[in-house]
């Protein structure tokens, strides 16, 4: 008995290890991004790659050319361009969505967080903004032509916490 016990442990922790293997060969992945030279949000997004797994190679030659080139429209654009098997990835996208979209491989040229939202990695801030992770699914998609492909929003939780579970009035 104590034999089968030790062995279905075993082949618990196995398991469990295989998954997690599986799981950070995504997070393996080797993005290129493209930034200015000296901008410090696009170094603390690249720290926040590294942070979740990401090998990162650098390329501080500016990103206009290579957004165009990945197709991403100027209308979404951000200070820095990452491409990552074979999605581009504009601006301050969480390092879980790209993640994400790795995982489920959605025909799309990849994820865009327009401007650079106060909150977002590489831009925290003590004032966040609620912001969009956009799907872009064609070369050039405008802003109105994306989906979002996810909400961040980091007083949507507190909100909830703060409604009402029931009434606090007795009857005697």
């Amino acid at each position: 008995m104590k034999r089968r016990i030790r062995n279905l442990l075993a082949a618990s922790v196995l398991t469990a290890s295989l998954f997690s293997v599986v799981s950070n060969a995504v997070a393996t992945e080797t993005i290129e991004v493209y930034k200015s030279p000296t901008c410090r949000c696009c170094a603390k997004w690249v720290d926040h790659l590294q942070d979740h797994g990401f090998t990162v190679e650098t390329k501080n030659v500016g990103n206009k050319e290579i957004r165009k080139q990945a197709g991403i429209s100027s209308s979404l654009g951000s200070c820095h361009t990452a491409l990552v098997n074979g999605y581009a990835i504009e601006g301050h996208v969480p390092a879980e969505d790209i993640l994400r979209l790795l995982k489920e491989r959605p025909r799309a040229v990849g994820l865009a967080v327009p401007n650079m939202p106060k909150g977002s990695p590489g831009m925290e801030s003590s004032r966040p903004e609620a912001y969009n992770v956009l799907l872009v699914e064609k070369k050039g998609d405008k802003w109105a032509n994306t989906t979002v492909y996810n909400r961040h929003d980091p007083y949507a939780k507190k909100v909830n916490q703060a409604k009402p579970v029931g009434s606090v009035m007795r009857l005697k």
